[in-house]
């Protein structure tokens, strides 16, 4: 591990008696989500936790019992993140070849209106990165990705769809993701791909994880 300077403070906040969320300071970046990761596996050896969960610039705690006291378990937690530990997690990179536009991506002409970009670019540029896995989340088997192009950011839809399919590719903000299930989404639907996020029938159940990359592959753009 290596070790990084911040000098603005974190948020941490009790959630009910039994659970409590550590918000990092700083923007949403990969150096900051492998602190995340460090803090997650030095606090889940703390014989108070139960379980540590890392989420996007954050992690849940929660507890076997209900703390006598939160203070000194909030100082503990601060303490532990200033020390500015991070840490590397080696995965696998894992390709998942994508239909671009036409009934798999119906929002891609959105992007490209807000963009001022070109269909062949933004597809260009969307599958150029390579996408570490930050976290898990959402729903099942969902993977939280870092290292979208900020050039094809587009805001959220003002109205959600209320049901896309599993294995859509879309596009939130300043993020892309793929949906592991069928549901509803405010994200903007640019593509699909056939890749299994999530399997209940097999161990582990979840394909993807922490410290894996996803490399988008170009199948075809569809009109």
């Amino acid at each position: 591990m290596m070790s990084i300077e911040t000098s603005k403070e974190p948020v941490v906040s009790a959630l009910g008696t039994r659970a409590m969320l550590f918000e990092a300071p700083g923007a949403l970046g990969l150096e900051n989500q492998q602190r995340i990761w460090a803090l997650s596996n030095q606090v889940q050896q703390w014989s108070l936790v139960a379980e540590a969960v890392p989420g996007m610039n954050n992690l849940m705690l929660t507890f076997h019992q209900p703390p006598q006291a939160l203070e000194p378990f909030y100082d503990a937690l601060l303490a532990e993140w200033q020390r500015g530990e991070t840490q590397t997690l080696q995965g696998r990179v894992v390709e998942l070849p994508v239909y671009y536009g036409g009934e798999y991506g119906p929002h891609l002409c959105d992007v490209a209106q807000h963009t001022g970009l070109s269909i062949a670019e933004i597809v260009r540029r969307h599958a150029e990165p390579l996408y570490p896995v930050y976290a898990l989340g959402s729903h099942p088997g969902y993977c939280y990705l870092g290292g979208m192009d900020p050039s094809i950011a587009t805001p959220r839809r003002q109205t959600p769809v209320l049901s896309i399919p599993g294995g859509a590719v879309s596009i939130g903000g300043v993020q892309t993701g793929v949906s592991a299930s069928a549901g509803p989404s405010g994200w903007n639907t640019i593509g699909h791909t056939e890749f299994v996020f999530f399997d209940a029938t097999v161990t582990p159940p979840v394909t993807l994880r922490p410290g894996d990359s996803v490399q988008f592959r170009i199948q075809k753009v569809l009109s």
